[in-house]
């Protein structure tokens, strides 16, 4: 069905495939935005929790100086693991330590426990006793 002057009367496909590439990049974009932003997010969150497991330790290991020099001890643990201490308690030979990482939007917290372990087991709950040491076979040594 031709026009006078040669011309087609259907409307043209020309060009649409141009508009459905920049539409699928932009969703592409979007998509890798977003899995970026996840990724950082998991980035945070163990920077956290790395913090402030060696800070728990580093205050732990350093319980007998005292409350303020186990405390400033995981401070500058954490400071040197780029994180933010925001707790620190010691209680007997148990220290409780939580640690903040990143800014705005991507701030994760992270808490750890450190000490002996009948003494976090008697910490977590109260009148908890240690477990006893096992029962060594009749006849051994």
């Amino acid at each position: 069905m031709r026009r006078e002057g040669g011309r087609d009367r259907r409307p043209s496909d020309r060009g649409s495939a141009t508009v459905w590439s920049l539409g699928a990049i932009a969703v592409l974009c979007v998509v890798f935005g977003a899995v970026l932003a996840l990724g950082q997010a998991v980035v945070v969150r163990h920077r956290a929790a790395g913090g402030a497991d060696l800070a728990a330790l580093a205050a732990a290991d350093h319980w007998a100086e005292g409350r303020a020099a186990a405390c400033a001890r995981a401070a500058r643990v954490a400071a040197a693991q780029d994180v933010r201490l925001v707790r620190c308690a010691i209680v007997g030979e148990t220290s409780d330590v939580t640690a903040a990482s990143g800014r705005g939007p991507f701030t994760a917290r992270a808490r750890a426990r450190a000490g002996p372990a009948g003494a976090v087991r008697s910490a977590l709950t109260p009148g908890a006793r240690p477990p006893s040491p096992p029962a060594l076979p009749a006849g051994a040594p």
